[in-house]
């Protein structure tokens, strides 16, 4: 973007340069994500299932205890996005899982 672009901020009504808006939109990214006890997760951690989930579509049940490796952050503050074996594209509410 150019210095001289401007976008309207929703929050404060008012129009605002790029960067502002830029510097703003990093500022308020971050967003926490905590399990089902509290903790913190980051991208990379490994969590376990504290209980049994029904994954739609894939006609498959992920079983309590089970370990996802390599999570990453959606930007969501309760979906944590993950792979496994046999099942595309699985996200997780952050509520279901223990950082281990």
């Amino acid at each position: 973007m150019a210095d001289d672009d401007y976008v309207y901020d929703e929050a404060s009504g008012e129009w605002i340069s790029a960067a502002d808006a830029a510097e703003r939109a990093g500022a308020d990214g971050a967003v926490e994500v905590r399990d089902s006890v509290g903790n913190l997760l980051a991208d990379g951690d490994q969590v376990t299932l504290i209980k049994d989930l029904t994954v739609k579509g894939a006609g498959q049940t992920l079983k309590r205890g089970t370990l996802i490796k390599a999570i990453r952050l959606t930007g969501d503050a309760q979906e944590i996005d993950c792979k496994y074996d046999g099942i595309k594209g699985l996200v997780l509410r952050a509520e279901f899982v223990r950082k281990r």
